[in-house]
């Protein structure tokens, strides 16, 4: 098989990429060449596709499958889109379920309402930008399009930092604030069981709207932080506190607590997306341990989280330590916190 990968240098495209090389495909990356060479074997094209002349390099190949995960304008989508029209047999698109228009249910699947957005805009939020590039492909390219609507991504190479800094958290050791409740439901997905359901379905011309996650409740906070203190090893001791006790005193979820969506919480419906028709084209996730563990052995290896290739700086996540020993000396008390309801 032979594979295009628009990008190719972040956490999902090197992902991709990585996936394609253990399959023994024939691997080619386009991208502007600033974060670092391609794995051996895997061909680099060189260019800018936001430049009048940045597509030249894609001028001349055919390949089976396209990858894409472009968030930038959607005209430049568009542009990419039309050069290889005639030459690509499937194209994967990797989008968001950012997509959806709020207020997002619980539950929500590919056919939910979704933002507007112009498929030749030339920029936007994250939002529009995400789904003007899904209309962008689609116009050209019809059915021959994928949009893998991913959520919450985890595992080796994260260039967000949400479970590397609980991972780091947690090999400091000692009392760790852990948002309550530990059966808190997650809903994510391992960025290689995503790489491996882009190529499958690339391969068997899978298309449309996909909601590309792993099941809700495939893993609790309770698992995702026990899993921490397994890989890392660390003397810690994680002090579980009711979420209500939290908002109280002004915690942000997602942000200063990483990948925690607590009940009620108007973003909670990224935790409960629908993924029947994932799952029924094979999307299969691997265990929430060896996610964590195996992101712990990367980071270990790396020493820290990479910039996020092609993209602007975000700012860190992650409680700060003088504002953690501070809440749980004001909030753990020991007690059990309630089930999620």
């Amino acid at each position: 098989m032979r594979m295009l990968m628009l990008g190719g240098s972040g956490f999902v495209g090197r992902a991709t990429v990585a996936e394609g090389v253990r399959r023994g495909w024939t691997v080619t990356v386009f991208n502007r060449g600033r974060h670092g060479a391609p794995p051996d074997g895997v061909r680099q094209l060189v260019g800018d596709r936001t430049t009048s002349d940045g597509l030249a390099a894609l001028a001349d190949g055919e390949w089976d499958v396209v990858v894409d995960t472009w968030d930038g304008a959607p005209r430049d989508a568009l542009a990419g889109a039309r050069m290889l029209a005639g030459r690509v047999r499937h194209y994967v698109y990797v989008s968001s379920g950012s997509v959806y228009a709020p207020p997002v249910p619980a539950g929500v699947t590919e056919d939910g309402a979704v933002v507007d957005a112009d498929p030749a805009a030339a920029d936007g939020d994250y939002p529009t930008l995400k789904r003007g590039s899904e209309r962008a492909v689609q116009a050209v390219l019809g059915d021959r399009v994928l949009l893998a609507r991913a959520g919450l991504i985890l595992g080796p190479g994260e260039d967000i930092g949400r479970l590397p800094w609980w991972l780091t958290r947690i090999a400091r050791g000692g009392d760790v604030l852990a948002p309550g409740p530990a059966d808190l439901p997650l809903q994510y997905v391992d960025v290689r069981d995503l790489a491996v359901f882009l190529l499958d379905a690339g391969v068997s011309g899978l298309g449309g709207a996909v909601n590309v996650i792993g099941r809700p409740g495939h893993a609790t906070m309770g698992d995702l932080l026990a899993a921490a203190v397994a890989a890392t090893g660390a003397d810690a001791s994680l002090r579980w506190i009711a979420p209500d006790r939290l908002l109280d005193a002004g915690v942000a979820p997602w942000s200063e607590v990483p990948i925690w969506l607590p009940p009620g919480h108007e973003y909670r419906w990224m935790q409960q997306v629908d993924v029947a028709r994932a799952h029924a084209a094979g999307l299969v996730g691997r265990p929430v341990a060896d996610t964590v563990a195996d992101t712990w052995e990367w980071l270990r290896r790396v020493g820290t989280v990479p910039g996020r290739a092609g993209r602007p700086a975000r700012e860190p996540v992650g409680l700060d330590p003088a504002r953690e020993a501070a809440l749980l000396a004001e909030l753990a008390t020991g007690d059990p916190v309630p089930a999620a309801r």
